[in-house]
């Protein structure tokens, strides 16, 4: 559906993207996600023709598009501030792209009220001003708008971090509730891991200009290909070299002249070991509450281990109370010293 092929973008001097290859099948979720400043943002503005690279190819239904321009692309843009023509009412905002390409008012008013329809607009917002309406409204008239022309692609710039913690998650739900019913090839930019592992069908992590990792959400979590990526997707432990010597001399498989990483989640506190496994005697230092699972910060005395436990409340530790850490030597994710400077490999 979507190629890009050995992309290189340069502002001036500086070298925004380096060789970047993306393959996006037809009706994908498809996130781009990495820090501020790591060329996602560049990378999506390349496909929608805002940015001309300097080398590579974007191709579309193996049309070449790179020099086509942005009105010919048949692409949906919502944008990070959403772009909306504040003193029009919603019905405008959402029949401007059919106004522009001079659809017949009948049609105009059936395709606006039939995709205001599916994104959960009611006829009284339509005739409201858009600058009457709340963020998560603003958001939905912006995919409205963008969807209502019937592009073969959507992309999406950051539309969820204008708004509250709890109406991320809500909208966050509808927009993946919304891609499958239109099953429109979308592309995704973020930098909220939670929001790409929640939404993507699958991920490339971007970082200074390269692309880290292309995988599906478990892939980027659970066999991450790089130290960057390893510490950037979720929450993690290093394992210090003094646990690395523990875990070796209990005959676990394990590196010491590697970094080590091993997930929260992974980790579990006064169970019996299986056979393979290691205890590592501890002490309760903290412990974070969240109601579905207890996050607990284990001394062992060369480190503090992190351990997310399920909450059953039966098992609950105590600050100060002695424990034992089980690790599973096969659930350490380990990589070379200075490969995570090696990007783009």
């Amino acid at each position: 559906m979507i190629e890009l092929k050995n992309i290189v973008v340069k502002f001036g001097d500086f070298t925004a993207l380096h060789d970047i290859n993306v393959e996006v099948k037809e009706g994908e979720f498809f996130t781009f996600l990495g820090p501020s400043g790591c060329g996602k943002t560049t990378t999506l503005r390349t496909i929608t023709g805002f940015i001309e690279p300097v080398e590579g190819t974007v191709m579309v239904n193996d049309q070449d598009i790179t020099h086509v321009p942005i009105e010919k692309r048949n692409i949906g843009i919502v944008f990070q501030s959403y772009a909306l023509f504040p003193t029009m009412t919603v019905y405008d905002n959402i029949a401007f792209g059919l106004k522009v390409k001079k659809m017949r008012k009948p049609e105009i008013d059936r395709k606006v009220k039939e995709i205001a329809k599916k994104v959960d607009l009611s006829d009284e917002q339509l005739q409201k001003a858009v600058s009457q309406l709340s963020g998560g409204q603003q958001q939905r008239v912006a995919i409205a708008r963008a969807l209502v022309t019937g592009p073969a692609i959507i992309c999406m710039d950051e539309p969820l971090s204008n708004l509250d913690a709890k109406l991320r998650v809500q909208l966050r739900n509808e927009l993946k509730k919304m891609q499958k019913e239109f099953g429109i090839t979308t592309i995704y930019v973020t930098h909220d891991q939670e929001e790409a592992l929640t939404l993507s069908d699958r991920i490339a992590v971007f970082n200074k200009g390269y692309i880290e990792q292309i995988g599906t959400p478990n892939e980027v979590y659970n066999f991450s290909k790089t130290e960057f990526v390893c510490n950037f997707i979720g929450d993690i432990n290093r394992l210090s070299d003094e646990v690395v010597s523990s875990v070796k001399a209990a005959g676990g498989e394990v590196d010491p002249g590697k970094h080590n990483y091993v997930r929260l989640e992974r980790l579990h506190v006064n169970v019996e070991p299986e056979p393979g496994q290691v205890a590592l005697p501890g002490r309760v230092t903290m412990r974070e509450y969240y109601g579905l699972y207890i996050k607990y910060y284990i001394d062992l005395g060369s480190q503090t281990l992190k351990v997310i436990e399920k909450n059953d409340g039966v098992r609950i530790y105590e600050e100060g109370q002695q424990v034992q850490v089980i690790l599973d030597p096969r659930d350490i994710m380990a990589y070379e010293p200075g490969e995570e400077i090696e990007v783009g490999q």
